[in-house]
């Protein structure tokens, strides 16, 4: 008689390092021991670099094909046909088209499929999404985009657990959330000017984004605790997450929001284009922002007044315009000016 071998669950943490490659196993059942070791891997991350790459996280290879197909359509049409749909600059949430000197951007959020609240409409947030006439565009980006709220949450549930607190304490701070996601289109590139990056050194100012890049090879670096820059690990079929600002302020600097950047190509592949898809996760705009209960006590105080995600989100995003506004032809800030 033969004994059948106990299948063994994948590994959590697949690569150690800086920027680590954890195994979530989605879907993991509240029930599963998996859970806390996963919560565990994702918090030693969050400690330190505050970035990891994640695999087993259950989107479809399928969905983000289909999106990613719907994107290049869009790229592809005429600049007259995107300029329709051109982003009011006076909206924070930059929905709609947008076009810089090495790329091209489209952005939409829930926020814009629904009607507004007193609280969306007192912090001037609310606003149509402007979608291209391309058939299936609408349809296929929005089932991406709920298939990262799901995901999002996934990981605030994980991010409560290794904070000893109850898995749902987030839910509720996100019930209209302020999430915007993003088709990043990097032009292709006659030559590469030495030095010039496809964007600035910053930090995210929400509570976490999820990314998916295309096949091409990297140019996401994160700036390490030496102050070196690192390159995130580009693995197929994986999602990069990194804390935002608003993360680190929540929990009093328990967990870590790092600087990051994208540089350009090598000049060998400089004619090459590429899509990247951000996923900005961001609380609803009544939220109150506090310190998490178990990230303080007499000896470490909250470090932060309590502030209303409304409030937090606008004074950020009006920084950020005039960060945009003040940089150079290639995106570069002038000497001496530093808005992270």
């Amino acid at each position: 008689m033969t004994t059948r071998p106990v299948e063994q669950e994948p590994p959590v943490t697949l690569v150690n390092g800086f920027v680590p490659v954890i195994d979530l196993g989605l879907p993991l059942p509240p029930s599963s021991p998996r859970r806390r070791l996963v919560a565990d891997a994702i918090d030693r991350a969050c400690q330190t670099s505050g970035f990891l790459v994640v695999l087993g996280h259950g989107v479809p290879d399928d969905l983000v094909n289909r999106l990613y197909a719907a994107a290049r359509e869009f790229f592809a049409l005429p600049v007259e046909a995107k300029r329709a749909i051109a982003a009011d600059p006076t909206d924070t949430l930059q929905r709609g088209w947008e076009s810089y000197l090495f790329m091209e951007k489209f952005c939409a959020l829930r926020l814009g499929e629904e009607a507004g609240t007193p609280v969306t409409d007192r912090f001037g947030l609310t606003a149509p999404n402007r979608w291209p006439e391309l058939a299936g565009f609408r349809e296929v980006f929005l089932e991406y985009y709920r298939a990262m709220e799901d995901l999002a949450m996934e990981l605030m549930r994980l991010l409560a657990l290794s904070l000893d607190l109850p898995e749902d304490w987030f839910d509720d701070k996100f019930t209209d959330h302020l999430s915007p996601c993003a088709l990043n289109y990097y032009v292709p590139q006659s030559r590469v000017a030495p030095g010039t990056l496809r964007n600035n050194p910053h930090t995210d100012m929400g509570t976490l984004t999820i990314l998916y890049q295309d096949g091409a090879p990297g140019g996401l670096q994160v700036r390490g605790q030496d102050g070196e820059w690192l390159d995130v690990p580009a693995i197929p079929r994986s999602f990069v997450i990194n804390l935002g600002r608003l993360m680190s302020r929540w929990t009093n600097g328990r967990l870590t929001s790092t600087v990051h950047r994208v540089v350009n190509p090598p000049e060998e592949l400089a004619h090459l284009d590429r899509i990247s898809i951000p996923f900005f996760h961001q609380p609803s705009p009544d939220a109150l922002i506090e310190c998490v209960p178990t990230c303080a006590d007499e000896e470490n105080p909250p470090e932060h007044e309590p502030i209303l995600m409304g409030d937090y989100f606008v004074a950020r995003s009006r920084r950020l315009f005039v960060q945009r506004r003040m940089s150079g032809p290639n995106g570069e800030l002038p000497k001496g000016v530093d808005l992270l």
